[in-house]
């Protein structure tokens, strides 16, 4: 969901009552005007969420039972759309390797432009609520696509059987978080996601042989 900008907008009704999935959005929005203006998560109380929203505490409390859930789903409002099994080419263990690793170069990218995200993805650790609510939301599906890849490329010939599928995913993935994370500046160039899944393929691939 792209910010660029956006503020909350002033929900008014004849009636003197915005629309529900209005003042949600409302809401939603206030908290990510907050985070990226850089206030903590734990800064973030009921109260100042409504002030910044222009709604009222009650509007809140009837939607979320409390801070976490609210922030949960803000970080998913706020993350970039998952790569959906249908949209993979199909064609070969490979292609299908690469245009998931190219759709994690890009959520990066985007992640790392986005001052909500950064914000949210600094502090989330600390709230197992919400760190388990984002891991099982969106790093368990991604992980999961690559593993049923892996596991379809191993039916059809394309990688060894002895290759467990659970390590092998952590060797694609690995080299785009520790880029992401480790290493200053912007080190995912285009043509990143094809360089790293045919490197580590090179060694998965049937006919070569397992580390001594």
């Amino acid at each position: 969901m792209s910010r660029a900008g956006t503020r909350p907008q002033t929900y008014e009704s004849t009636r003197g009552r915005p629309r529900s999935e209005a003042v949600e959005q409302a809401i939603l929005e206030g908290v990510m005007r907050l985070l990226e203006d850089g206030v903590p998560l734990a800064d973030l109380s009921v109260e100042r969420i409504a002030r910044t929203a222009g709604v009222g505490k009650a509007a809140i409390y009837r939607r979320w039972s409390d801070k976490e859930d609210l922030f949960v789903d803000v970080i998913r409002a706020a993350e970039p759309a998952e790569p959906a099994e249908p949209g993979l080419p199909g064609t070969s263990m490979r292609d299908d390797l690469i245009v998931l690793m190219e759709s994690l170069r890009q959520r990066t990218l985007v992640s790392r432009s986005s001052a909500i995200l950064r914000n949210a993805h600094a502090q989330m650790r600390s709230s197992p609520k919400i760190w388990a609510a984002y891991h099982s939301g969106v790093i368990t599906p991604r992980r999961n696509l690559g593993l049923e890849i892996l596991r379809r490329g191993r039916l059809n010939g394309e990688l060894r059987a002895d290759v467990d599928p659970h390590l092998a995913i952590d060797m694609f993935v690995g080299p785009l978080l520790i880029r992401s994370f480790v290493h200053p500046g912007p080190d995912l160039p285009d043509g990143l996601a094809e360089q790293i899944v045919d490197t580590v393929l090179h060694g998965l691939r049937p006919g070569g042989s397992p580390s001594a």
